[in-house]
């Protein structure tokens, strides 16, 4: 990114000098961090791998006299917390550092320890019993446990896409039905114009923790609409209309169900290239165990298997941006809002000081979205009136259905 303090040529007249100015100063106090945190991250990766530590930890536990499951899941917990615990100065000093600094933090010191022990509670309640399962498919199915392991996983996964909006979410945030008023009716009707059928429209209350905007839906087959109540304070109808207008395209176009099962095919080739490095005991030897064992590779797979698979970020990049050009389309063409669109990308990119002019080949690596200047470009030739259809929104069929 360009360390000049005035806007992009391609946004003058569009965003103003020191909002540019600003947004620049923020992403290079998180560029700093980040590249802090990634080189501490990569050494103590590094130590953990290379120190014998690993092995040691192993030793300790089987001197306690613990094996099988048990030894398996005390090995892969000391690690997460051991993790977790390198992490927490990064995570302290982004929300209060850097998100403070330019004035986007509203957590607590309460507010998050109350977070983090929450997570904790639940990472517990739900990872300690998958790791059980996760041995006893190793343990009992034989050659194909990989395979077992995977069709459990899928099923665990879809019940969390249930058990998340419904169940997980609200013990962090309170959703409230988003109130009777012009917002409502707008976002109904683009519902049933668009036919999308939905669960209902909410308001989370994220201006309790951060000044950050933003919205989203949740669940696979009926979704719940999310608005921030940062947004919904900060956006004029029209122009939360053309943002979900945008999400449902993701929905319509099939992007959820498309990323799922990539991440579903990823799954099973990693379990079976694990499979593979759980019966191989030269890498297991090469840094200091005994021999083989399932957590021990699970360990070293998760360590190490971020040098094989770095390549595929710009991969998987790529075709993020695919799906939200995808869906800034359909919010143009389809839904005739390609105009309230352009003013809310630009609200949102102002009120959240993203960066609107990233270098072409950081963005290419890690954007997940076109650039600001890309998407107001497109959206400029794509907006026409859509047809409205005027059935009822709760009883709009599913597409496809």
């Amino acid at each position: 990114m360009s360390r000049s303090t005035g806007p992009p040529p391609a946004l003058a007249g569009a965003v103003d000098g020191p909002r540019a100015a600003r947004t620049r100063d923020y992403a290079l106090a998180r560029a700093r961090l980040a590249l802090a945190h990634g080189a501490f991250s990569a050494g103590f990766t590094l130590a953990l791998l290379l120190s014998g530590a690993l092995p040691l930890l192993d030793g300790a536990l089987g001197s306690l006299g613990l094996a099988g499951a048990h030894r398996f899941t005390a090995f892969l917990v000391a690690l997460a917390i051991l993790g977790s615990a390198v992490e927490l100065p990064f995570g302290l000093l982004s929300t209060f550092g850097v998100e403070a600094r330019f004035g986007f933090n509203r957590t607590t010191p309460a507010l998050w320890l109350r977070d983090r022990l929450q997570g904790l509670a639940l990472s517990a309640a739900i990872g300690l019993p998958l790791l059980y399962a996760a041995h006893a498919f190793f343990d009992r199915a034989g050659p194909s446990w990989w395979l077992w392991l995977f069709g459990f996983l899928v099923l665990v996964q879809l019940l969390l896409a249930w058990a998340v909006p419904a169940l997980i979410a609200p013990l962090f945030n309170r959703y409230t039905p988003l109130p009777e008023g012009p917002l409502r009716t707008r976002l109904e009707a683009l519902c049933r114009d668009t036919g999308f059928r939905t669960r209902g429209l909410f308001v989370v209350d994220g201006s309790r923790r951060s000044g950050h905007s933003n919205a989203y839906f949740t669940g696979l087959w009926r979704p719940r609409i999310v608005l921030y109540d940062t947004l919904v304070a900060q956006s004029p109808p029209e122009e939360l209309a053309a943002v979900l207008a945008h999400e449902i395209g993701h929905y319509l176009r099939r992007h959820v169900w498309k990323g799922l099962l990539l991440a579903f095919a990823g799954q099973a080739l990693s379990l079976w290239l694990l499979s593979g490095l759980a019966a191989w005991p030269p890498a297991f030897r090469a840094f200091g165990f005994a021999g083989p064992s399932f957590h021990a590779a699970l360990a070293l797979a998760g360590l190490a298997g971020g040098a094989f698979t770095f390549w595929l970020g710009p991969i998987a990049a790529w075709l993020s941006r695919r799906h939200e050009r995808e869906a800034d389309r359909f919010a143009a063409r389809e839904a005739g809002l390609g105009p309230a669109l352009g003013a809310a990308l630009l609200r949102l990119a102002a009120e959240n000081l993203s960066v609107p002019d990233p270098h072409p080949w950081y963005a290419a690596w890690h954007h997940g979205h076109p650039t600001l200047a890309e998407r107001l470009t497109a959206l400029g030739a794509q907006a026409r009136p859509y047809p409205r259809s005027g059935a009822p929104c709760d009883r709009m069929p599913l597409p496809g259905a």
